[in-house]
């Protein structure tokens, strides 16, 4: 309770701005600046800067990834991290911060939305950004990882920062630390540490009216928490991932996101299971903060009958509401005209003295609220694409919360394209997970869906490397580990299909637990291998495959019919593969792409040109 109550006089000197009234700002373009919101930032450049070479975008980029960790770097790093070395993690951010011509009472200037989660945290700073613009205010927003390019993961006004622009601001950081990395044990920040840095550069010198930072992992030791004094802070659901280095349990999870609150700074979360809701609240009596439950999407009003959201899926709901209670308390904190002011702080100690947060209340939600909901987008995410016969269903769910809402959410929306369908309807499983995720478990939750094919590719895009830019290229695992997990994956889903065969694939001399060939290409860099099931004769019997790559696991799925998917050739298939009739004569092939952010960026890649501009 004594630490409440010295927070709430740090909440009283925290700075807070006026908006103009909605009368003032009805009409401004997305974009224009609030009056009064001109910050200072030291534009003085420094040797290095005046220097800046004349480079394109992608000299910049491949600058950017020799700060990638190198694999066996990283499992150092990991297991260091098992051992408890974290000390020292947000010391050496703020150094760098010093290094890149920043303060730390700088950053203490940006109007802050601070986000973390096991999922939901990207879409809700999705609805974030989008609600916040049509108030008029210029956006920023901080996420990751990209999907194909790695100036997507800062954007002004909802769009990816240009390449003219992330190259110029590129050049003035990584100068600036490079020219003092001799005076600090000849050290730079690693990869996501430095484009975290550059982010917050880009947003003081675009003077930014709110920044939405999403939180990369964890939250306590997260390099984006060298942030101090955020404006608001959410916790979307929690679930279980990165356990090397957040803990394996939920509790060990919910301590770490916990580590956002701020001393009198206000935070939400949406509903969670009750230990780690536990440790949520404990976290916050502990730091200060006042820490308040979303209520459900349909306690919120408006003049619509059913808010809609673009964000497709019954689990978006939650990171709807989230995204409403951070931005009307952001706007409450400006002084918007639009909303009555917070409710008095010690209503909030009070509450507090509960062992589970109090349930925030819905309000009345704005025009620019709703249109907000309804027009915001997350590419990757619950995301349908339709070309010709194909219908690519594409979520980067990897952990056990986010797969079962995309079985939902595929299982749905497919079952009614399926209905309308004037011929036979095929659906494909395009799937990989990396890192330390158990395939198993999440490949036993697709099961249900009883696809007719099952594909297996690591995340490369091509077995021969010319298409790929500088933006895709990943040193943080070796081509062995990749290729390896990829064969386990299949390995998983056979397992599970001797299991379930009878009762799921329900087919007549079924051939899937065939023999096993095991192909090697001679135009394969590294030996990369082709690993099918050999039939008999050509069929719907075989139903597993593995790709050497996402460039050759679309070319067999789509055999040719979509109309805007442009392959390489270089490493053509087999025409006779087994299943590439059925595709070819089926009136609809749905494909499920799913397990790895990563995977639906290199798909994505092939799927929408317009990305890679």
């Amino acid at each position: 309770m004594a630490g409440l109550r010295r927070a709430l006089a740090v909440a009283r000197l925290l700075p807070t701005r006026s908006l103009p009234s909605g009368a003032e700002r009805r009409g401004a373009a997305p974009g224009t600046p609030a009056a009064g919101w001109r910050r200072s930032y030291n534009r003085t450049p420094t040797k290095a800067a005046l220097r800046l070479p004349s480079m394109e975008y992608q000299d910049a980029v491949q600058a950017l990834n020799t700060l990638q960790t190198n694999a066996s770097t990283l499992e150092q790093i990991r297991r260091e991290q098992q051992l408890g070395r974290k000390q020292g993690t947000l010391e050496a951010m703020e150094s760098f911060v010093y290094r890149a011509g920043m303060t730390i009472e700088e950053l203490d200037k940006l109007a802050i939305i601070h986000v973390t989660g096991t999922k939901g945290k990207g879409s809700t700073c999705a609805f974030c950004e989008k609600i916040l613009r049509n108030y008029g205010l210029k956006t920023a927003f901080y996420s990751s990882p990209h999907l194909v390019q790695v100036r997507e993961r800062i954007r002004i006004n909802g769009k990816p920062i240009g390449r003219e622009l992330f190259t110029k601001y590129f050049w003035q950081v990584y100068n600036r630390l490079d020219e003092t990395k001799d005076a600090d044990s000849g050290t730079m920040p690693a990869y996501f540490r430095f484009l975290t840095i550059l982010a917050f550069h880009v947003f003081l010198h675009e003077k930014v009216d709110v920044a939405i930072i999403e939180v990369g992992i964890g939250g306590a030791y997260d390099c984006t928490n060298i942030i101090r004094r955020p404006v608001v802070c959410g916790v979307s659901s929690l679930g279980i991932d990165h356990v090397s280095i957040l803990g394996d349990t939920m509790e060990k999870i919910a301590w770490q996101k916990g580590g956002i609150f701020k001393p009198g700074v206000p935070a939400f979360t949406v509903p969670q299971p009750s230990d780690p809701m536990a440790v949520l609240v404990e976290r916050a009596k502990e730091i200060g903060c006042f820490l308040q439950l979303c209520p459900d999407l349909e306690g919120f009003q408006s003049e619509e009958e059913k808010l809609s959201l673009g964000l497709a899926g019954e689990h978006q709901k939650s990171n709807a509401s989230l995204a409403l209670q951070l931005c009307r308390t952001w706007l409450q904190r400006h002084h918007h005209p639009d909303f009555p002011p917070l409710r008095d702080s010690l209503d909030f100690v009070e509450e507090h003295g509960k062992q589970r947060p109090p349930v925030s209340s819905g309000f009345y939600l704005p025009t620019p609220m709703i249109d907000g909901l309804h027009s915001a987008e997350w590419l990757g995410r619950s995301q349908i694409l339709r070309r010709g016969p194909l219908t690519y269903y594409i979520d980067g769910a990897h952990t056990i919360g986010s797969i079962k809402a995309c079985v939902k959410w595929f299982r749905e929306h497919s079952l009614k394209e399926a209905e309308t369908a004037r011929g036979p309807v095929v659906q494909v499983l395009l799937f990989n997970t990396t890192g330390e995720r158990d395939a198993a478990a999440l490949l036993k939750l697709l099961m249900p869906c009883q696809f007719d094919f099952a594909v297996f590719c690591p995340n490369l895009f091509d077995v021969v490397q010319t298409n790929l830019n500088a933006d895709q290229k990943n040193y943080t695992v070796t081509l062995e580990n990749m290729l390896g997990r990829c064969l386990d994956n299949h390995c998983a889903w056979c397992k599970l299909t001797e299991v379930r065969r009878d009762n799921l694939w329900n087919l007549v001399d079924s051939t899937l637990e065939g023999p096993t060939t095991l192909v090697k290409k001679d135009d394969l860099d590294e030996e990369m291998l082709l690993l099918l099931h050999e039939p008999d004769r050509e069929q719907v019997a075989t139903r597993a495959l593995v790709f050497p790559c996402i460039n050759n696991a679309l070319q067999w799925i789509t055999q040719g019919r979509d109309p805007d998917l442009q392959l390489s050739s270089a490493n053509p298939l087999n025409a006779h593969l087994a299943g590439a009739a059925t595709l070819k004569e089926a009136s609809t092939v749905q494909v499920l792409i799913t397990g790895s952010i990563h995977l639906v960026g290199g798909c994505l890649k092939h799927l929408d040109q317009s990305l890679s501009q």
